[in-house]
């Protein structure tokens, strides 16, 4: 399928890459078809919007800088994807980037939770006070090379 791009311009996308919110995204309920797409630099993605170029994210594995990362969302909402094994499902938050060179944060408060198999996603709203919608990522990184058992 061709897409039109934020990052890349028009593209063909591979089928298996698309991913279906059937909810929308917080913010963005109208747009519901998107595809995963590789960012120029890894471990980054775009999660692009196939209806409106303009609407595209950055996402990332949030395991990669918080490997305590823990997701409790309810079966029944998990179900709503089709989703009953945890090892076919795909995690992913959306991180911002601001353009003067800002802390680069992650939103691990609502994270993305993917199907593998039937490509259709949600986004979770966690309860746990642990995550908020704005994780410094490279502060993460840092901690996660210390070692989180330190006293820093």
């Amino acid at each position: 399928m061709k897409v039109a791009t934020k990052a890349y311009g028009v593209i063909e996308a591979d089928p298996c890459q698309e991913i279906i919110f059937s909810r929308g995204l917080l913010g963005f309920a109208g747009y519901k078809q998107y595809v995963l797409l590789d960012a120029e630099r890894q471990p980054f993605y775009w999660l692009q919007s196939v209806d409106e170029e303009n609407i595209a994210f950055i996402v990332i594995n949030p395991f990669l800088f918080r490997p305590d990362y823990e997701v409790n969302i309810d079966n029944e909402e998990l179900l709503e994807i089709g989703l009953s094994d945890p090892s076919k499902t795909l995690i992913l938050s959306i991180l911002t980037i601001p353009p003067e060179g800002g802390v680069m944060t992650a939103n691990l408060q609502g994270p993305l939770v993917i199907n593998r198999d039937t490509r259709f996603g949600m986004q979770a709203v966690l309860s746990d006070p642990r995550w908020k919608i704005k994780h410094d990522v490279l502060a993460e990184l840092r901690g996660v090379r210390k070692g989180r058992d330190g006293p820093c």
